[in-house]
């Protein structure tokens, strides 16, 4: 995967705008937290099925090092903060998102390919 590594708030206004471009299907966003091994499982999982770089970006967040920009996610998403966790984000709204076992490229493609 071609991680985007969120490491600034104002990064988040880059997402917003880029889920409004029409050749976009959506931005992912996989918040991580480095300690934990479930986290660990689900980022690999993710990682090994991935198939999409160029109509889904996708962002990594490390919820240690950068824990307000998660905070920020969660209310600008209205989405109740997780880890790990993934969102997809089009036209600058959360369609969908998942936490822990239930991520999966296979049921983000899903997703994706019903908008």
């Amino acid at each position: 995967m071609l991680w985007h590594k969120l490491s600034h708030i104002e990064e988040l206004n880059t997402i917003q705008n880029l889920s409004k471009e029409d050749f976009i299907k959506g931005v992912l966003i996989f918040k991580h937290s480095t300690r934990c091994s479930i986290s660990s499982m689900a980022l690999n999982r993710l990682e090994s099925k991935w198939n999409d770089d160029k109509q889904i970006p996708t962002y990594y967040l490390d919820l240690l090092s950068f824990r307000e920009i998660s905070n920020e996610i969660a209310n600008l998403y209205s989405v109740e903060h997780a880890s790990p966790q993934v969102l997809l984000i089009k036209n600058g709204k959360c369609f969908y998102h998942a936490s822990h076992t239930a991520i999966s490229a296979s049921s983000i493609m899903t997703e994706i390919n019903g908008q």
